[in-house]
């Protein structure tokens, strides 16, 4: 094998691997700070962090073009198209941070936030311009695909975060909370990111990068902003519409459901895009890593899922004061499914952007977002706050809509990859809601069900289809 792609193998790996392991370990703070402030903290309180949130996620989409992934994607990259990125992006991102500034009592007005809600906001404006000063060495790391360097300072920023939470949660400080974390996660990353991957600073736009650059940024972040617009703008719509404490059940319900997805699926197209970008002349190899990828997430997620499933309505019952979240019982199940759906719509996307036709992702993300405001306004109307978790099930269905557009420009099996895990999921999800009856709503009952189902599922791969899951783990992101 030629001896750049077993060093791309060798890396992807790594990245991969030390991005699961920094997901899980972020997983375990953000499980217990979730948890912290979800029984110290109201729905209402909770509605709005959320809130702020998805209005900081507004601006972030306005602060790039693109010109960040156009970096990744691109083959050769000179020192003028890092300078003209950091330039046009600083530009765009203090413009930014002064349009949110000066909406601030706009927004406190429009929300009802309480003074705690706007410092919170300010927080996150002063973190997100920290965070921009990190994109440019974090571009360096990413095209070398050593996200291992990448995940040590996540780590460290997600230690910083969730432990200043859980700790000062505890202490009631509600909001102010998140206000003081956000800023000592975001100084503690800047400072580290520049230690690991050092680069100084320069200002200058040239004509002919940014026309390269933009050429491949702006498609892209146009579809980045719909995604925008699909999730988090509804995010502040249903605020207004339904108020904080429906948002709050749905913020609970959408969090829970999408943890599998953001540690595994999230980590794994991380590296994914550099990955294809870097072998995308060569469409064989190509393909042997598409079908290798949904193998390997529907051996982790559908068993993961369906599990979770399976177990939430007893751990609702078994944490102390979580029984006011049982109305969003029924949401999370809506959403795990679509969680689980819309997961295969991602690595095509993935592989669209990679491929530099990242206008074929434009068009999809045009038709979730159009669907998405047409649907959710009108079943959130008919169903209150059942009406998002609703048409977020109808959209994850159209991820077969991407597998088939994909098919016609990268073959790969996707029945063969997919179904063996499936069923083995189902079989395991069948078994455990039959001997749910049979378990009292305590701690050691709730452990003996998860590894009852665990069992179930691991023998059920292993015996009815054949699949070695340690043979298989090994055998992870090797595509020749």
């Amino acid at each position: 094998m030629d001896e750049n792609i077993q060093q791309l193998k060798k890396k992807t790996i790594i990245s991969t691997l030390s991005l699961f392991i920094q997901s899980g370990y972020s997983a375990l703070l953000g499980f217990a700070a979730n948890l912290v402030l979800t029984i110290v903290l109201s729905p209402r309180i909770f509605g709005i962090y959320i809130t702020v949130l998805s209005v900081i996620s507004l601006l972030n989409y306005f602060s790039d073009i693109g010109l960040a992934a156009s970096l990744v994607q691109k083959k050769e990259v000179t020192d003028e198209d890092v300078k003209t990125t950091f330039t046009i992006q600083q530009i765009l991102i203090i413009t930014t941070i002064a349009v949110g500034y000066f909406a601030s009592s706009f927004i406190q007005n429009f929300y009802k936030l309480p003074l705690e809600g706007i410092y919170l906001y300010w927080a996150l404006l002063a973190g997100f311009f920290l965070s921009s000063l990190k994109t440019i060495p974090s571009i360096f790391l990413e095209r070398k695909v050593q996200f291992q360097r990448i995940v040590l300072v996540q780590v460290v920023e997600n230690s910083v975060f969730y432990l200043t939470v859980i700790m000062l949660g505890i202490l009631g400080f509600s909001l102010t909370s998140f206000t003081i974390a956000v800023i000592l996660r975001s100084i503690t990353g800047l400072i580290l990111i520049y230690i690991i991957s050092p680069w100084m600073p320069k200002l200058g736009i040239s004509k002919t990068s940014s026309k390269q650059l933009l050429s491949f940024g702006i498609p892209f972040q146009t579809s980045s902003f719909l995604a925008l617009f699909k999730d988090d703008l509804i995010t502040l719509y249903l605020g207004k519409v339904l108020g904080f404490e429906a948002l709050g059940y749905i913020g609970w319900a959408k969090k829970w459901a999408e943890a599998p997805i953001r540690i595994i699926m999230d980590n794994v197209n991380r590296v994914l895009f550099p990955v294809l970008s870097r072998i995308q002349h060569d469409k064989e190899k190509v393909s042997t890593l598409i079908g290798k990828i949904l193998h390997y997430q529907t051996l982790l997620l559908s068993p993961i899922i369906i599990g979770m499933m399976s177990v939430m309505g007893l751990f609702v019952e078994i944490v102390p004061r979580y029984s006011k979240w049982q109305p969003a019982l029924p949401l999370f199940y809506l959403m795990a499914i679509a969680g689980f759906f819309s997961s295969y719509s991602t690595p095509f996307i993935n592989l669209f952007n990679a491929l530099g036709r990242v206008k074929i992702s434009f068009m999809f993300m045009v038709f979730w977002t159009v669907c998405t405001w047409i649907l959710t306004p009108t079943l959130s109307k008919l169903y209150g706050m059942f009406g998002f978790p609703i048409v977020q099930v109808f959209l994850s269905l159209t991820s077969l809509l991407v597998l088939s557009k994909a098919k016609r420009i990268v073959a790969f099996p996707f029945i063969d990859s997919v179904y063996k895990p499936i069923l083995s999921g189902l079989i395991m999800g069948v078994f455990l809601l039959l001997l749910r009856p049979f378990f009292p709503a305590t701690v050691v009952s709730m452990t003996l069900y998860v590894g009852l189902g665990a069992g179930v599922y691991f023998l059920s791969v292993r015996y009815l289809f054949g699949i070695d899951i340690m043979r298989e783990f090994k055998q992870l992101f090797i595509y020749d």
